[in-house]
């Protein structure tokens, strides 16, 4: 693409071709019917030395990528959570993507980070939350996990383990057995290790027992562990289980550990006023 008219007629070109798919979705099958590999072995072994013209590379699209899209919009599509596009963000991130903003810190995007304080600002009225809840927008809930881990070892710490690291200090995380996966891997960037995670038994409605909780954690204080956080599901992956919220917190503040609650699947449900 060498040129803005070549950029404008292509543009152009592809917002049709999204209408119709967006008009046409289920007519696709949602999976699609092919065996490990079939894509791969169309490209090629190495990347081309030359550019392409953007019409060569879009056909490659409609005809070697196009064939293998799972079709999250569609639907008859059932697993995972509903993928979250729609008309308006699919514009939206054509007008990021032109700007290419970096939104580092307020100087190098003054708009980005005062919109996102008011975006934040909406969100805690909302969702009914306290006037002094304070936030940033996380690229995935994985992120938001981590760095709530983070903040949870730094203050279990006295905020001295970024800066001379762990010495003797045996740190414990707790959550639901049925919590999401991405706990199991935070603790482990965090350093704190798989085998520190504390998973807790759930009843028979795959939420997170109380009592088992706080079993878990007078036995860890037994035995010289430092409890760091406490992680509650609103809405795991695997059933949609809500942990017990307000007793987990409970047990948080008797024992001043850091509770974070993984909202990831339903935390926009509070939006509802019900």
């Amino acid at each position: 693409m060498n040129n803005l008219d070549d950029f404008t007629n292509s543009g152009h070109g592809l917002i049709e071709w999204l209408s119709e798919y967006f008009k046409n979705v289920d007519t696709y099958p949602v999976k699609p019917n092919i065996l490990p590999g079939e894509i791969e072995k169309q490209l090629p072994e190495s990347a081309p030395l030359k550019g392409e013209k953007t019409e060569v590379i879009l056909n490659d699209f409609r005809e070697k990528i196009f064939p293998g899209i799972t079709h999250w919009q569609h639907p008859g599509f059932h697993a995972y959570f509903p993928a979250n596009n729609s008309y308006p963000s699919v514009l939206a991130e054509l007008i990021m993507a032109g700007l290419g903003v970096q939104g580092m810190k307020w100087v190098t995007s003054p708009s980005a980070t005062e919109l996102e304080k008011v975006v934040m600002r909406w969100l805690q009225i909302a969702l009914g939350l306290p006037a002094e809840f304070h936030g940033v927008l996380m690229d995935t809930a994985s992120v938001a996990t981590l760095c709530a881990i983070l903040a949870a070892r730094e203050r279990v710490s006295g905020y001295e383990i970024n800066s001379s690291g762990f010495q003797d200090r045996k740190l414990r995380v707790y959550c639901s057995a049925e919590a999401h996966s991405s706990i199991d891997k935070a603790v482990r960037i965090a350093g704190i290790g798989s085998n520190n995670l504390v998973k807790i038994d759930v009843d028979d409605r795959m939420q997170l027992k109380a009592d088992a909780l706080e079993k878990a954690i007078e036995e860890d204080l037994e035995n010289g562990f430092l409890p760091c956080c406490i992680i509650g599901a609103l809405g795991t992956t695997g059933t949609c289980a809500v942990d017990p919220l307000d007793s987990i917190g409970v047990i948080a503040r008797k024992y001043a550990i850091w509770y974070h609650v993984d909202a990831a699947y339903a935390g926009t449900a509070l939006i509802l006023p019900e």
